[in-house]
């Protein structure tokens, strides 16, 4: 992706969060240069991938197969293994109609999908096998506490206030219809490192075209820009 486009996407993914009132904490508009300034107080957001993330999993068609989306808290995996410390995340992230998060899984973590507003989330779904493909078996979900069995493949359309919970092991690929929509996540401890298991192959973070200097940075410039105040 060129920084331009990024640059471009995040005014407008800005101002699709404020419009619908989910307003961001101060250290997602810390310029570079901000960041540059930054001693040790700040190494919990760079540790834990706070802020902006911007894909378009490696196959440069940001329009019909990317996301858009903000980190807001995350803990650390090792507060898993003791059961103790921040043990959640939270997202906030936008799909643009028949944008395409390609089907994945995670092992570890166990996920709330929120629509927040604006049009519908249309999420697929399918049970994995032992050997990571996809299975033909029933899918049982909980939508807004609601026990509901599926097909293999069924497609489950979350209006505006509606949510579902993916337990481990179950693949989904998600995608706005009707307009793009504004989408929350509740989980445990995000990795997105180690516990993200794409059916196909894809690139999690883009390849970035410095056409122009960044605006805010995003999850994986900060090696670049802060060095924890060393």
């Amino acid at each position: 992706m060129k920084r331009s486009e990024i640059n471009a996407s995040l005014r407008q993914g800005d101002a699709f969060f404020k419009q619908h009132q989910f307003h961001l904490p101060p250290f997602a508009y810390w310029t570079p240069d901000e960041w540059r300034q930054r001693g040790p107080e700040a190494n919990e957001i760079a540790a834990h991938m706070l802020g902006w993330d911007i894909t378009d999993f490696g196959g440069g068609d940001f329009a019909n197969k990317g996301l858009f989306l903000f980190t807001v808290r995350n803990g650390d995996a090792a507060n898993l293994k003791r059961g103790a410390g921040k043990l959640y995340a939270e997202k906030i992230m936008i799909a643009q109609v028949n944008q395409v998060t390609p089907m994945h899984m995670h092992k570890v973590k166990v996920e709330d999908i929120i629509n927040r507003g604006g049009g519908d989330l249309v999420i697929q779904l399918y049970n994995s096998t032992p050997d990571g493909k996809l299975a033909d078996t029933p899918i049982t979900v909980s939508t807004d506490g609601v026990e509901r069995t599926l097909r293999a493949g069924a497609h489950v359309t979350l209006t505006p206030g509606e949510s579902i919970t993916l337990p481990t092991g179950l693949y989904h690929a998600f995608w706005g219809a009707r307009e793009k929509v504004l989408i929350g996540e509740v989980s445990l401890v995000n990795d997105d490192h180690t516990d993200n298991f794409f059916y196909e192959p894809v690139g999690r973070f883009p390849t970035i075209q410095e056409d122009e200097p960044p605006l805010y940075l995003l999850v994986g410039d900060y090696a670049k820009y802060y060095d924890g105040g060393k």
